[in-house]
């Protein structure tokens, strides 16, 4: 977690945006994508530095468990609270990357924060990794749209720069609802149109990122 933790700092400590780093931003798969992890995922930015880069991959269903399940799970609720769970407590649960698999980091709107826990990232979206948000969830309390995300995706200093030189990523502004969406299968499909380009015919498209 020192990389993450590094990453994260360096992006809390800045008020300076547009310096070419991809704080905010969709990474999109591209069809060439060697790694088979990250196969068509569209990832969303959350810290992205000299020191590395940090995201969470928005369109990976995490299998065979649910946010009520996970609740339990955590001991953020008791089983008999299942049902009772508000309906704002429906949450996506994602596999969010190959990095600490077992942590949940919640991606949210900015209306809901927690002090010293809550992460400002860009236009109205945050992000926050402690118990403290599942227990607001699931109070009824939390914010207004969340995903709950399994694990991250992290790049070393240079990686992700490398990556996207190798063709790796292509990438696009962020939406709520590349984030939030409910549509997951959707999102990898959308993404790509939202630069201009069909699914199914990248081939010199793919120097775009």
């Amino acid at each position: 977690m020192k990389l993450t933790r590094k990453v994260l700092q360096k992006q809390q400590g800045s008020s300076v945006k547009g310096r070419g780093f991809l704080d905010g931003q969709m990474l999109i798969a591209s069809p060439g994508m060697r790694d088979e992890r990250f196969a068509r995922t569209v990832i969303y930015v959350c810290a992205h530095s000299s020191e590395g880069a940090m995201g969470i991959v928005v369109n990976q269903p995490a299998p065979h468990i649910s946010f009520s399940e996970l609740l339990v799970k955590l001991d953020v609720i008791p089983e008999k609270d299942k049902i009772q769970l508000p309906n704002r407590a429906d949450v996506t649960v994602l596999r969010g990357g190959p990095v600490e698999t077992e942590r949940g980091f919640v991606l949210h709107s900015a209306d809901f924060f927690i002090e010293n826990s809550t992460l400002p990232i860009d236009e109205g979206i945050c992000l926050t990794a402690t118990l403290d948000i599942l227990k607001a969830i699931a109070r009824g309390t939390g914010p207004a749209s969340a995903i709950l995300a399994l694990g991250y995706a992290g790049w070393s200093p240079g990686q992700l720069e490398n990556e996207m030189q190798q063709n790796g990523w292509l990438h696009c502004s962020a939406d709520p609802e590349l984030i939030f969406g409910l549509d997951i299968e959707a999102k990898y499909d959308r993404a790509l149109r939202k630069i201009g380009v069909r699914p199914g015919m990248l081939s010199s498209e793919v120097g775009h990122a």
